[in-house]
């Protein structure tokens, strides 16, 4: 028996909790993030929504530590 697994599906927008899976952080942590204008969103009514390059653009500026 095998099991398929589905490809994550390439999204323009992600939610903030989506954003939080791909990223590999907690929901709060995003939410804080965008509370301080380190990871831009857009408003579309009364939900948030990032865009993908928003996303890329963050972990660009992301530096890593020196050893």
């Amino acid at each position: 028996m095998s099991i398929a697994i589905a490809a994550p599906v390439d999204r323009l927008l992600y939610k903030p909790e989506e954003a939080a899976e791909a990223l590999a952080i907690g929901r709060s942590t995003v939410y804080e993030l965008m509370a301080e204008g380190a990871l831009t969103y857009i408003k579309l009514g009364r939900t948030r929504r990032i865009r993908r390059a928003d996303l890329e653009a963050f972990v660009a500026t992301l530096a890593p530590l020196p050893n």
